[in-house]
């Protein structure tokens, strides 16, 4: 999106408290299980865990601490914490939130330092492919929606910041870091 279309962040701000949101909602949860199961998946409760862009209502962190993982919640705008992004993280989340970013190049540069060696990435949001009516798809018209992706654009993420490997899954992106960096 043009720069200059960008909402301001009260304006912003205020379009994400329009979303019901809620920690105990079922189909909340549900929405976010592809992550909160690879999380599963992949680490054990005592690993240390970054709920990247949580919003006001961080359904990820609730459910994971539920299951006793240890997750922390960061959001620029709700829990804006900068000691979080000064720690690595064994695992990031970051459910509907890459599609915000202003700044993709920085925020996937950020998000790839706060991982450890073989550190996980889980994110999701919708993918554009050719079959999608681009006039009509109603995701490209949300305001705060500034960059939209498609599976070429992952591909690049992931060379660009060094993931061994990425895997699309439906709306669910799941890169994994080198060893090393």
């Amino acid at each position: 999106m043009d720069p200059a279309l960008w909402p301001d962040r009260e304006s912003e701000q205020q379009r994400y408290l329009e979303h019901l949101n809620d920690v105990e909602d079922k189909r909340f949860q549900q929405f976010v299980s592809p992550i909160t199961q690879r999380v599963q998946q992949f680490f054990k409760p005592q690993h240390q865990g970054l709920d990247f862009g949580a919003g006001h209502a961080p359904v990820i962190t609730h459910v994971l601490h539920q299951l006793g993982f240890t997750i922390s919640a960061y959001d620029p705008l709700f829990f804006n914490d900068a000691v979080l992004l000064k720690q690595q993280y064994d695992y990031i989340c970051s459910c509907e939130v890459i599609e915000h970013f202003h700044q993709p190049a920085d925020s996937f540069a950020v998000l790839r330092d706060r991982l450890k060696s073989g550190g996980r990435l889980f994110c999701m949001t919708e993918i554009y492919h050719e079959g999608i009516d681009f006039h009509r798809w109603n995701y490209k018209n949300d305001p705060t929606h500034v960059f939209i992706y498609h599976r070429n654009t992952i591909s690049y993420i992931a060379d660009k910041y060094g993931f061994k490997q990425v895997e699309i899954d439906g709306r669910l992106i799941h890169f994994q870091a080198n060893s090393s960096i």
